[in-house]
């Protein structure tokens, strides 16, 4: 994909020129700060946050949320208190999936796993899940919404033929593993929602690629950590970029323009999934408040001019606690 048409989605990025992510001062966010309820670490708060009936296997999810995938954890917990056990359920199952590629050595251990996590779901829409805590949330998730199995299965799929460690063949290979990762984990948690609405599909399609594109690119200084390098190889050859620069950490111009490319086509979805803002039911905005991860993540690497590797972009983000109950009370995504 050339360089000026994804560059044009964004506009005049570059540090010193203003442009469309241009921060506002946090000053007087605090003076409305409430405490988000189960932020806390301990064991007692996340009981609490999910009402007083929580079962050993819903803590298990919770706790497993809380620990590998946080940003999905807070997400969470601004849902409705009917729908939270099951997108507990919904994103433990996405974890258990996501950190097989990095828990095996050899993939044909990867395969076995996707193979027991496929006959799980056949299993739980039989009626007869097995006895591990994230199958049983499962289970209970799709007797209690009738989620559609086909978004499940399309997630084992994708996550299966992602054990290879290749790099992506262009931005459009990365887009489609997004889709059919992240963007059916929107689909889902519409469906736990009780949504049903075409605008809100879009919405969730364009969401979720970003969400691929982002997590792709903060994963990058940890994939180099191991020698590994995911980036779309087209945009890398249109700036003459080799997987060996960002293996050695190189920060010139081409890397940067390369980082530019791939960030402003998430910029791009999210545009795109906030077009349809007007005509998305207002009941589907709680599953959509990962746009403010993803925004912050944007106008973070935009701020160290596009740096992949800048420390600041490791940083865990204290205030997203704060900033996610802020765009629920808004009622915006």
């Amino acid at each position: 994909m050339a360089a000026p048409t994804l560059g044009s989605a964004w506009g005049p990025l570059r540090l010193g020129v203003p442009g469309l992510c241009r921060r506002r001062s946090p000053r007087g966010l605090w003076a409305r700060e409430r405490r988000l309820p189960g932020s806390a670490a301990s064991g007692r708060s996340v009981t609490a946050a999910s009402g007083s009936g929580v079962s050993g296997t819903d803590r298990y999810c919770m706790e497993l949320l809380r620990k590998r995938d946080y940003e999905g954890y807070l997400c969470s917990l601004l849902l409705p208190a009917e729908c939270r056990s099951s997108a507990f359920a919904l994103r433990a199952f996405n974890v258990e999936l996501a950190q097989i590629k990095d828990l095996v050595s050899e993939k044909t251990i990867g395969l076995m796993r996707m193979q027991f996590w496929k006959k799980t779901v056949d299993d739980v829409y039989s009626d007869n899940p097995p006895h591990q805590p994230v199958a049983i949330e499962l289970w209970k998730a799709v007797k209690r919404h009738n989620l559609t199995k086909r978004w499940l299965m399309k997630i084992i799929d994708e996550r299966e033929r992602n054990l290879d460690d290749k790099a992506y063949r262009n931005i459009q290979e990365l887009e489609n593993y997004a889709e059919n990762t992240q963007s059916s984990l929107l689909y889902l948690t519409l469906e736990i929602l009780g949504i049903k609405d075409l605008h809100a599909d879009h919405a969730a399609s364009h969401i979720g690629k970003a969400q691929g594109i982002v997590t792709c690119l903060r994963a990058t200084p940890y994939h180099g950590s191991r020698r590994r390098v995911f980036l779309p190889m087209d945009i890398c050859m249109l700036h003459g970029v080799s997987q060996e620069d960002f293996l050695r950490k190189k920060q010139d111009k081409n890397v940067r323009d390369v980082i530019y490319d791939i960030a402003s086509q998430a910029h791009l979805h999210l545009k795109h999934a906030r077009s349809f803002h007007k005509s998305v039911p207002v009941k589907a905005f709680p599953a959509f408040l990962q746009t403010v991860a993803l925004e912050d993540y944007l106008k973070k690497i935009q701020q160290v001019d596009f740096d992949i590797f800048h420390p600041s972009l490791q940083q865990k983000d204290t205030l997203l606690p704060l900033s996610l109950y802020i765009r629920s009370w808004r009622r915006k995504y």
